[in-house]
């Protein structure tokens, strides 16, 4: 019958246990010292060693010819703790065995001798399933252990475990494996298997795994279909996306061309490729990314894509942007298992990571703002089915006509409009007096490239009466909350310093035809990099 490969070669001796040093090393000078505690509580995530640690241990407390430390896994104690004949030693599993009842049977069992070898062991794993009335049926015998009683508790969540159990064990943390530790065992075992293992096969292999080698192994195991493991056939295996369609999909994003990259999304999706892991591979990549721009040089990369790759990228990609998507990611990979569609919620993941207005949080707000502060324009595809005028005018290879340029050095006080230069020609009422000021007010306010592009051709600032109050006009509502959030001081300053007392700003959004005002918005907001056509 065949053996799963994680359970052939799991090691035996604390020698054999990779990567736990900081445990095994502790433990077998213990067995060497004889000081050996009654209870151990073994914490780490799956698939770090818990469970095989506790299993050498209880061999090695009832081995007749240990080695400094070490069981000799030759004698009738150690082969029979092996293969489950001995029944001093005892491996349960919390989690079907979490009742009261079965921690009192426990209990009152453990009180007699062993009959077969020196020490009765008790490993239970998976401690933390166990009911509250459980762990107070446990607490009593770990208070007041027989001599003969050795306890070993293993769980992957330590908060879930009571202080008073806590405070009567020894603990002991396993550490997540890292990549090299796996890569070596990976290669050890395909070495011993007869295998060639692809050292691009390895790398992929040990990062799915996430720090478990029994993970690791599994996988090896599940992609043995010769004696050749590369990459494509890990792919193939466990329906992954190549480095090439992620690194696609990834520019695609980054150059918020919305229609290419669910294009390829979609390809990915009819190849058979699992979309989970797909979601999971872009987060590495995005968190590389804002790696790269804290610190350039840093090890903490773990994505396996190359720097100029990274810094191809990057540069379409501002902090504030990486930390919009990765925010995105993260949402749709927590809401991924409640989806009924896999593939609709990765498509709206990945149109909201292109268009940031398509979302009202925090984060897509700092981004949005960073693309104004910075006035980086990023080209938008040609294939956009978008307005081609306006393409035409704002695309960065193309020259704008004077006639079409938005004029934003007119300021408009109730039916008049102000020049730049100060200049206004009277289209009907409005108040001399305040003429040259609201220029002077005007002059400052274009010093505020953002609230310049909030403003555009469109918005007016209207006299009240004496001059104590003022009115701004903009043409949408996010422009009005935006100002009212982020520059209403600034507004109120420039109308103080220039009018000499304090003015009261009523900030309102224009009545005129809706389509309108979104085509100006869309014109004055894309010439200043808070839009794209696409």
């Amino acid at each position: 019958m065949y053996q799963a490969l994680y359970r052939k070669y799991r090691p035996r001796r604390f020698g054999d246990v990779a990567g736990q040093e900081h445990i095994t090393e502790t433990l077998r000078r213990q067995m060497v010292g004889d000081r050996l505690s009654h209870a151990y509580l073994f914490v780490g995530t799956r698939g770090t060693g818990k469970t095989t640690c506790a299993k050498i241990l209880s061999a090695a407390v009832n081995c007749l010819n240990p080695t400094e430390g070490e069981p000799c896994n030759k004698c009738l104690a150690c082969i029979g703790i092996e293969d489950g004949s001995i029944l001093d030693v005892l491996e349960l599993d919390a989690a079907s065995n979490n009742s009261v009842d079965n921690v009192r049977a426990l209990r009152d069992e453990a009180i007699y001798s062993p009959a077969a070898v020196k020490k009765r062991v008790y490993i239970i794993d998976e401690v933390h399933m166990l009911s509250t009335s459980a762990f107070n049926a446990l607490l009593k015998i770990l208070e007041e252990p027989p001599e003969h009683i050795l306890f070993i508790l293993a769980t992957t969540d330590l908060h879930k475990v009571p202080a008073t159990i806590q405070s009567r064990c020894q603990r002991f943390s396993f550490k997540r494996l890292p990549v090299s530790i796996l890569i070596d065992r990976l290669n050890l075992i395909a070495e011993k298997e007869g295998l060639i293992l692809n050292e691009d096969a390895a790398r992929k292999l040990a990062m799915l795994a996430d720090g478990s080698m029994r993970d690791g192994i599994s996988l090896l195991d599940q992609c043995i279909s010769g004696d050749l493991i590369d990459l494509t056939q890990v792919q193939n295996t466990l329906g992954l996306a190549g480095q090439q369609e992620v690194s696609q999909l990834v520019k695609a994003i980054a150059q918020r061309k919305t229609v290419s990259a669910l294009d390829l999304l979609n390809d990915l999706y009819n190849d058979g490729r699992d979309m989970n892991s797909l979601l999971s591979e872009i987060a590495f990549v995005f968190r590389d990314l804002l790696i790269c721009k804290i610190s350039p040089e840093s090890g903490l990369l773990n994505a396996g894509f190359d720097h100029a790759l990274l810094d191809e990228v990057s540069v379409s990609l501002p902090p504030e942007r990486l930390f919009y998507c990765l925010d995105v990611l993260k949402n749709a990979i927590t809401g991924l298992t409640r989806s009924g569609s896999s593939k609709l919620a990765i498509e709206m993941c990945i149109i909201k990571m292109c268009d940031e207005r398509l979302s009202n949080d925090e984060t897509a707000l700092l981004s949005r703002l960073s693309r104004l502060e910075d006035g980086n324009f990023v080209p938008v595809s040609t294939s956009s089915p978008c307005n081609e005028d306006v393409l035409k005018i704002y695309s960065s290879n193309a020259e704008v006509p004077e006639a079409e340029k938005p004029d934003t050095s007119v300021l408009r006080i109730g039916d008049k409009e102000i020049s730049e230069a100060g200049e206004g020609f009277d289209r009907g009422s409005s108040d001399d007096l305040y003429e040259n000021k609201f220029s002077d007010i005007l002059e400052i306010l274009k010093k505020e490239p953002s609230l310049q592009a909030l403003l555009g051709d469109k918005a007016k600032i209207h006299n009240e009466g004496d001059g104590n109050r003022i009115t701004l006009t903009v043409g949408d509502s996010f422009s009005a909350d935006l100002i009212k959030s982020e520059f209403f001081e600034v507004i109120k300053d420039a109308a103080g310093k220039v009018l000499g007392h304090d003015v009261i700003i009523n900030v309102e959004v224009s009545e005129n035809d809706p389509g309108e005002n979104k085509r100006s918005k869309l014109e004055s907001l894309g010439a200043f990099d808070i839009v794209n056509f696409e």
